[in-house]
């Protein structure tokens, strides 16, 4: 028996946080040979840190290609947080191949820029299969121009085309890993699948129906590697084996990724120093007391959504401006959060449970970590059209809406953050019917815009 042994390096949800980033590429460069691949399984990009921002991701794709990155999916971050055009236009300058296999235009037509899978060959002619597919935030896509499909139908029609034809099939999946288990089950045939979006550390992987999945974290914590033993005569997989990484144990860092990252940091602040105002009084942010820059905040939320209705949580805001020139690096560092307006309409009853729900001191105090927030805690429910009265201890007594006494059975419209449609942070909300996302806008335009408007 002549067995190859392959290599697969993989990396998921970075998320834009390069603390272990040169330490990861510099391992990559270091043990790469004609047997190895490298892949990212996206949300690379990450919306809160300053390059991503002023590059919208185009310095991330630099970083992908000093890494020397072989292949590549998209995650959330990458495909619905950033415009139609932004995303159409983000690969441009990649070394590398996009693989999604369930991604299309409103048209109905494949991107350019993008392939479903592609077979990778190896120096004695071992054939991998590479298939990627991200997660199917349907009605977000939609909105900005884009069609997305069942993942696991994809996948499925393209296992069942290629398995003939290739000795090793290898999924790159931006799904989750609940998803990665749910398509081990249904799809036969798959040899590894290299997972993301849930940041699960799997230190040896998973295995599930015969199929191995790996996944490594968030935020470059770890570095993921997968080797795969095929038999060259029969051309079957005889052995795979998963690992993580620890890059804190790693003591080379790659030079040339430590000036990228330097150099674009630079030109990126430098293009965030553009003034959106010039304020006549310091604008405080509290999280747990009512404040003028939370405030405003929700007022300009419901404004700009065009209703009379609105509700934020006051830890959307990091920190408080300061009298005088306001700059988009500024805002960004109060509002780095790739949240999106929404307008939900639900019930008197179901508001009311949501404002009881806010003033809890679990809600207040909630380290909230995902569903786009990036900041510390959720903090204090903030307010437009809505008065709510509290004792001394901050508990409800009453909720009066455009003046009235709430009425249970009255539907309201409320704009507001689409991280609540998420999960269980505000079942009413999630629960809702009624859901219209505004996009590509993000919180921060909202707060650019409002204080451009009053003091530019």
């Amino acid at each position: 028996m002549s067995i190859e042994r392959v290599t697969l390096f993989h990396t998921n949800d970075i998320h834009s946080g390069f603390e272990t980033w040169s330490k990861i590429v510099a391992y990559i460069k270091d043990h790469r040979d004609k047997n190895t691949i490298y892949v990212d399984i996206g949300d690379h990009a990450d919306r809160s840190h300053v390059m991503t921002e002023a590059t919208s991701g185009k310095g991330n794709i630099q970083l992908l290609n000093e890494a020397t990155v072989d292949y590549a999916t998209i995650g959330n971050n990458e495909g619905i947080t950033f415009s139609h055009e932004d995303l159409h236009t983000l690969y441009d300058e990649a070394n590398f191949s996009v693989l999604i296999s369930n991604l299309y235009t409103t048209e109905g037509e494949r991107p350019k820029w993008l392939k479903p899978y592609t077979i990778h060959t190896t120096a004695n002619g071992i054939k991998i299969a590479l298939i990627g597919a991200t997660a199917p935030f349907k009605q977000f896509y939609k909105q900005l121009d884009w069609e997305v499909i069942s993942p696991i139908d994809a996948i499925k029609s393209y296992v069942s085309e290629l398995r003939s034809e290739v000795d090793v099939i290898v999924v790159m999946s931006h799904l989750g890993l609940f998803r990665d288990e749910e398509l081990a089950e249904k799809v036969e045939g798959i040899d590894v699948i290299l997972g993301a979006h849930t940041h699960h550390v799997l230190e040896k992987g998973k295995r599930r129906y015969g199929t191995l999945i790996a996944q490594a974290g968030k935020h470059g914590a770890y570095l993921g590697q997968v080797t795969i033993d095929v038999d060259i005569d029969s051309r079957t997989v005889v052995a795979n084996e998963a690992l993580l990484l620890d890059p804190s144990l790693m003591l080379k860092e790659d030079q040339g990724t430590k000036d990228l990252l330097e150099n674009l940091t630079e030109k990126s602040n430098l293009a965030l120093a553009n003034e959106v105002a010039t304020i006549p009084f310091p604008l405080e942010v509290s999280w747990q007391e009512q404040s003028d820059a939370t405030q405003l905040l929700c007022d300009a939320l419901t404004e700009w959504c065009d209703e009379e209705l609105g509700m934020m949580n006051a830890g959307v805001l990091l920190q408080s401006f300061q009298k005088g020139p306001i700059t988009k690096r500024d805002i960004h560092q109060s509002c780095p959060h790739p949240i999106n307006p929404c307008v939900v309409k639900i019930t008197g009853e179901q508001l009311h449970k949501t404002i009881l729900r806010a003033y809890t001191s679990e809600m207040r105090t909630l380290a909230l970590k995902g569903f786009g927030f990036r900041g510390k805690i959720l903090g204090r429910m903030m307010f437009t059209g809505i008065d709510v009265e509290l004792d001394k201890n901050e508990q409800v007594l009453d909720i009066l809406v455009k003046g009235r006494s709430i009425e249970f059975q009255k539907e309201y419209t409320l704009a507001t953050l689409d991280m609540y449609t998420f999960g269980h942070l505000y079942p009413e909300v999630a629960d809702s019917e009624y859901k219209k996302y505004f996009m590509p806008e993000l919180l921060r335009d909202i707060l650019a815009w409002k204080l451009g408007q009053i003091w530019a």
